[in-house]
């Protein structure tokens, strides 16, 4: 995709706001299609058919129920501190956002979407959700490296430079 499809009718700007680069023109259906599509399959398979939650009867309630509750915690603060960045501050001058939790991880919010979903798969083991969680961390992928083709036609060598040093999805240097 070159630069002037990123430019011109491919993606959404956030009205009023020139400080923001975009995103994806259908990323926030997507999203939205994704969370219906997680909570109907979650929510049958972990209270009503229990199709794919066997290995909840291997693992201890107290464990599931902790571990998701701690990564719910992480995935709140991440988006959270990650929206009120991004959302909350309105630079006079566009520039890259590197503070915050934009210094460890360069998509926090996308981050705590995911999170949020594993959180979910936590409690109840369900693999069916699990299976659906895969596609939605491709998906999140996907959008990642969209917008990002967006900051670096805008900013282009100071957002090669950030990319270098800050982790995309996982802090972890494996993207």
């Amino acid at each position: 995709m070159n630069s002037e499809n990123l430019r011109g009718h491919n993606h959404r700007r956030h009205e009023g706001r020139e400080d923001l680069v975009g995103e994806h023109r259908i990323g926030d259906t997507l999203q939205l299609v994704f969370l219906v599509l997680f909570l109907a399959i979650w929510i049958s398979d972990s209270f009503f058919l229990h199709y794919s939650t066997f290995l909840s009867e291997r693992i201890p309630n107290y464990i599931r129920t902790s571990l998701g509750i701690v990564i719910l915690v992480i995935a709140g603060l991440l988006s959270w501190r990650g929206m009120r960045k991004v959302f909350g501050e309105v630079r006079d001058t566009p520039q890259v956002i590197t503070g915050g939790v934009f210094s460890i991880i360069r998509h926090p919010i996308y981050l705590g979407c995911i999170l949020t979903y594993f959180g979910m798969i936590c409690f109840s083991m369900s693999l069916a959700s699990a299976a659906l969680w895969v596609v939605i961390v491709v998906f999140y992928w996907y959008i990642s490296r969209y917008e990002e083709k967006l900051l670096i036609d805008r900013f282009g060598d100071e957002y090669r430079d950030y990319r270098k040093k800050v982790p995309m999805l996982f802090p972890l240097k494996l993207n």
